[in-house]
């Protein structure tokens, strides 16, 4: 679900801000194409991200409710229907 979206990273704690494509994902970690080329592994509970959907809109997501697989989101989003 997070695949292909253009995203900006920035640590919960200070550091650099990281802007590309989200290009993998798994249990803990996403990881993202910089715009310079270089492909960067974020842990999820130490960013926030700011995902820009294919609408253009953007939205703010802290990394902290996005771990697990995406799979398991899905199953935990649906439950508290």
């Amino acid at each position: 679900e997070l695949l292909g979206l253009r995203a900006r990273a920035k640590p919960l704690k200070g550091g650099f801000t990281h802007v590309g494509e989200i290009v993998g994902e798994t249990r803990n970690m996403l990881k993202m194409l910089r715009d310079d080329g270089r492909i960067v592994s974020l842990p999820k509970n130490a960013y926030r991200f700011i995902f820009e959907l294919p609408s253009g809109e953007k939205v703010l997501v802290d990394g902290r409710v996005l771990v697990g697989r995406p799979e398991e989101r899905l199953k935990r989003r649906l439950r508290r229907w």
